[in-house]
């Protein structure tokens, strides 16, 4: 596995704010690291890429202790924070110049870096003239340059338009095909756009670490109107459901916890029970809903 983190553990003032965290990372998959704002997202992230030492627990990157070898796990790492650090009187060329120094890289990797984020356009005007969306394309061509096989990437695309959102999503989608990629957002959107695997932080503690294709088999919703008033104790003896709304008179919203797809069931208990559907939308329950779901469970 490229990267196992292992009873990660923070406190601060007494308050655990990540407790005791235990998942892995894989090549070539982007995982969405989501949670409420102070759920310890940048908190883990920062750990993980030894800007700051747990307190109890440790991070392996491709079998390098970040505690014991951290010189060793950081050479497999970029870590792009959400305020990424810039120069802001230096050349985008100048600045990936400046980086590429201080990380050892090949001058080659700096033409590849600014290929990667396409800022080819961009290389030679200063990053105070950029947009909010190129100078955070700065920020993600500095993280590469030393080709880390793992990005840690901290709300990348938090406070850019809508064109630029497209722009950063695609770039990193094309960067996960060959590298570990973790990626901290607060958009629901963004992470079913890029991500294979949804991991939900609550409270310092995960409370979901799924594949995003098993989460759209996890529940379904099917809003059915029928032609005539339906008792709820009724409902209720349909297999599977876990709630049950009611619109309006004959209008329900119906929730199923399994992958069976239930619509051949309402057609059977609307045929016992003498009724007639005179309408039915089926859908899977998507992210934001589980993640309202899961958050305010626990």
């Amino acid at each position: 596995m490229a990267v196992i983190v292992e009873h990660l553990t923070k406190q601060y003032a007494g308050q655990r704010v990540v407790d005791h965290l235990d998942f892995e990372l894989r090549k070539g998959e982007i995982t969405g690291f989501l949670g409420l704002n102070g759920a310890g997202k940048t908190t883990t992230m920062k750990m993980m890429c030894g800007a700051l030492l747990p307190d109890e627990g440790d991070v392996r990157v491709f079998g390098h202790s970040i505690l014991l070898e951290r010189e060793q796990a950081q050479q497999h790492l970029g870590y792009l924070p959400e305020h990424n650090p810039l120069y802001p009187d230096m050349y985008v060329k100048e600045y990936l110049s400046y980086v590429a120094n201080i990380y050892h890289a090949p001058r080659k990797n700096i033409a590849e870096s600014i290929a990667l984020t396409r800022l080819e356009s961009h290389a030679h005007k200063k990053i105070h003239t950029l947009s909010k969306g190129y100078r955070q394309r700065v920020g993600l061509a500095a993280t590469l340059l030393h080709d880390p096989d793992v990005l840690i990437l901290d709300e990348p695309t938090n406070g850019l338009d809508p064109q630029q959102i497209l722009e950063i999503r695609q770039i990193v989608r094309d960067l996960g095909q060959e590298k570990v990629v973790l990626l901290s957002s607060h958009i629901m959107q963004e992470i079913q756009a890029v991500c294979q695997r949804v991991m939900i932080l609550h409270k310092g503690k995960i409370i979901l670490n799924e594949p995003m294709a098993h989460l759209q088999d996890k529940e379904q919703t099917i809003e059915i109107l029928f032609d005539f008033r339906v008792e709820e104790q009724l409902l209720r003896r349909i297999p599977h459901i876990k709630s049950i709304r009611n619109n309006e008179e004959f209008f329900f919203t119906l929730t199923f916890d399994t992958q069976e797809d239930m619509r051949p069931k309402l057609f059977d208990f609307a045929t016992e029970n003498g009724l007639k559907i005179l309408q039915m939308n089926h859908r899977h329950t998507d992210l934001e809903q589980l993640f309202t779901e899961l958050t305010k469970a626990n």
